[in-house]
């Protein structure tokens, strides 16, 4: 299953499900996103084509992060660029999310292990603003 998590007409973010499961290659970002997220299946025997990846100058803006959460339950809380709050989602085993644009919170609710992969280089504290978020008491979740 995907989830496409919107704040109006603004992604905010994309879930790909542990259970989602398509024969191929499926991409789910718009081709202009700064980062690409795809889910791949194939058959044993398929043949990738060898390849390179050529020098190609992008800029990018924004850091955009991918979370594959390996082991336990998270709630991230979603919030829009005002540092508004505006719903949250569990994810757990096998459960990977792009997370595209507004702000973002978590809380680990049983012990995490997880991969987390975004653009570099890596700009300390400038890449961020750290806000206070929302109140355990009053998540709303959306799943």
């Amino acid at each position: 299953m995907i989830e496409y998590v919107k704040n109006k007409d603004k992604l905010l973010s994309i879930i790909i499900r542990n259970s989602y499961n398509k024969e191929g290659i499926s991409f789910f970002t718009p081709d202009d996103f700064s980062q690409q997220l795809a889910y791949m299946s194939h058959k044993a025997g398929k043949i990738i084509q060898p390849h390179v990846h050529n020098p190609v100058k992008r800029e990018v803006f924004f850091t955009n992060e991918v979370l594959a959460i390996k082991k336990g339950k998270l709630r991230v809380d979603f919030y829009d660029d005002n540092q508004t709050y505006i719903k949250s989602h569990i994810l757990e085993s096998g459960d990977v999310i792009l997370l595209a644009t507004g702000g973002h919170g978590f809380e680990v609710l049983e012990e995490v292990e997880m991969i987390e992969v975004k653009q570099g280089p890596y700009a300390g504290e400038l890449d961020k603003t750290r806000f206070e978020g929302i109140d355990s008491d009053k998540v709303l979740i959306k799943d």
